[in-house]
C-alpha cells in the first residue's frame, strides 16, 4: 500500500469486515504462490478480504504482515485465527 490507513478508515473497514465470511484459507501449503495468487485475486475482486488460518496458527502474528507486504495490501486487523486485508480497487474508467 502506498500510504497507511487512517484510524477512521481502519474503523470503517473493521465494521464492514464483521459481515464477511473468510474467502481464503491459509492451510497446510502455507504462504505458497497458489495462496498468494488466490488472495491477490480476491483482493482485486472485493478489496476487503477475510483470511482464516486453518494451519500455521502459531505463526499468524509474523505471517500476517508478511502476507500484506507480498500482496500489496494493508492488514486491517487480526482476531483469533482470522485476519482482514484491504487493498483499494483500481479506479474503473467511466464510459
Amino acid at each position: 500500500m502506498s500510504q497507511p490507513l487512517t484510524s477512521a478508515e481502519k474503523r470503517d473497514l473493521k465494521a464492514r469486515a464483521q459481515r464477511l465470511e473468510p474467502i481464503v484459507k491459509l492451510g497446510h501449503g502455507g504462504m505458497s504462490e497458489a495462496f498468494l495468487k488466490s488472495l491477490d485475486a480476491a483482493l482485486t475482486a472485493h478489496g476487503l478480504v477475510k483470511v482464516r488460518f486453518t494451519d500455521f496458527k502459531d505463526e499468524k502474528k509474523t505471517l500476517g504482515p508478511q502476507i500484506a507486504e507480498k500482496t500489496g495490501s494493508a492488514l486491517v486487523q487480526r482476531v483469533g485465527n482470522v485476519a482482514v486485508y484491504f487493498r483499494a480497487k483500481p479506479h474503473q474508467l467511466s464510459s
